[in-house]
């Protein structure tokens, strides 16, 4: 009887993700490999639109897509990885903790992790920064914004109207630049519902300690980006870090102390905090050392992809950037290496060319760099927009974000506030709030023998 492979991936983002689907292709019709995937979410996410969240040009749910529907042959796991013992060959995980822990036996792991958000240890970032990483991120700083306006609005000092209408991101890189630039268009074109928001209250300011925004494009259309970002209101300072925040005002490297009611970092990403529990090669950034064909050295059958390794870029001569489109080749050479290995195969070296690059820029107006062929403006946004809808997987999510895309054009985005109530803590804080509230009041009723229908008790209280 033929031993069955067992292949096990941490992570369902871009690497993680490519590498299941290209695995499946290899052993659709092989019952004797198992492929299973683990992630903390049961979705897929296509980051490179994640910045359309918060400004509402784009439904948050139209930009994920189920793992289950996506990897049809794949056990999906929506779990956290607690441990992994690389001697034994098993990964514990747990869905939550009524659940237990379920013991995974591999042959074959694959870390595609990713990332989280680097904070470099400065006072205040962690505990007050927004970040931009996940589609939490983005729909709780769309909610953010929303009640930062309605604030604002009730808000009769101008001084404090002014702080709880600046918005600071601090990174110049394509998340900082894109993120900043959709919460500009958003807020001035909302500001109109507000009639008590003057123009002069709103401030945005993009904060980069480079000596030019979007470094990984060409010198020409960083500097278009930077006057186009400013033409629109915006205030660039460059060659300034962040020393420090609390939970309304950011500190600057050059004394200048920013007065904010929303700061959100995305300066910088660090390997995810799983990789600390494992006895393998790292670099100094965290990343887990692999060769060209992504293989963990004195570690048979253990690979590492995506942002989760340093994986060396035989074009360059550097590592490879932590960008979908490389991503997304690395996961299918890594398929197809895992198959070489459990075939008796050599692997093969991972080598790939950037095809290009693309910032969009806010209120169809983008910076595109495309096999060397620099554009920028509309044709570059339209550039944008069409290549990352072809890249969306499913064509039913290509319908909807298209959809939404068309409604941005004629209509202006939705300013409803959903109060952030959905999770375990908020509704039984809710739910102690609304019975002590009934307790006092049966007991002053008691009190005072006065006597009242249920219906109308019920209806006070939840008034």
């Amino acid at each position: 009887m033929k031993t069955k492979t067992r292949i096990v991936i941490i992570g369902g983002g871009f690497a993680g993700t490519a590498t299941a689907l290209n695995l499946e292709k290899k052993y659709r019709h092989d019952p004797a490999v198992e492929i299973t995937l683990i992630d903390s979410e049961n979705f897929f996410t296509f980051t490179p639109l994640l910045a359309g969240v918060p400004s509402g040009s784009i439904q948050p749910t139209h930009i994920v897509f189920p793992l289950r529907a996506l990897l049809k042959q794949t056990k999906v796991k929506q779990a956290e990885v607690k441990s992994i013992d690389l001697e034994n060959r098993t990964v514990i995980a747990a869905h939550c903790g009524a659940c237990g822990d379920e013991t995974l036996p591999f042959d074959q792991l694959v870390l595609a992790s990713g990332s989280v958000p680097n904070f470099f240890g400065l006072p205040g970032v962690a505990e007050h920064a927004l970040t931009m990483k996940s589609l939490a991120d983005a729909t709780a700083l769309h909610a953010q914004v929303i009640d930062k306006l309605e604030h604002a609005d009730l808000q009769s000092d101008p001084a404090e109207r002014r702080k709880l209408l600046t918005f600071v991101v601090a990174g110049g890189g394509f998340a900082g630049v894109e993120t900043l630039a959709e919460l500009n268009d958003f807020v001035r074109g909302a500001r109109k519902f507000y009639p008590n928001v003057s123009p002069e209250d709103v401030r945005m300011a993009l904060i980069h300690s480079g000596s030019r925004i979007l470094p990984e494009v060409s010198e020409s259309l960083s500097t278009y980006a930077l006057k186009m970002l400013q033409s629109r209101g915006i205030e660039i300072l460059l060659e300034t870090r962040v020393l420090g925040c609390t939970g309304d005002s950011v500190q600057l490297s050059t004394g200048e102390e920013l007065l904010t009611g929303t700061f959100v970092w995305a300066a910088g990403a660090a390997p995810s905090p799983l990789l600390d529990c494992l006895d393998l090669p790292r670099t100094k950034a965290g990343k887990i050392e692999v060769d060209a064909t992504m293989a963990v050295s004195g570690h048979p059958g253990v690979w590492a992809v995506g942002d989760s390794a340093a994986i060396p870029d035989l074009v360059t001569g550097r590592f490879c950037p932590p960008t979908a489109q490389y991503a997304l080749r690395q996961g299918k050479r890594l398929a197809h290496n895992i198959s070489a290995v459990v075939e008796g195969r050599e692997p093969e070296p991972f080598k790939f060319k950037a095809l290009g690059l693309l910032a969009g820029l806010g209120r169809h107006s983008a910076v595109a760099e495309i096999l060397g062929f620099k554009f920028s403006g509309f044709f570059a946004w339209f550039l944008w927009r069409t290549i990352y809808l072809m890249k969306l997987p499913g064509f039913e999510r290509k319908l909807r974000v298209a959809v939404d895309w068309t409604f941005d054009l004629f209509f202006p985005r939705d300013t409803v506030y959903l109060r952030p109530l959905h999770t375990a803590r908020g509704a039984a804080a809710v739910l102690h709030d609304h019975q002590a509230h009934e307790e006092t009041r049966s007991s002053e009723w008691h009190d005072s023998n006065r006597h009242s229908e249920p219906a109308v008790a019920a209806a006070s209280a939840w008034r």
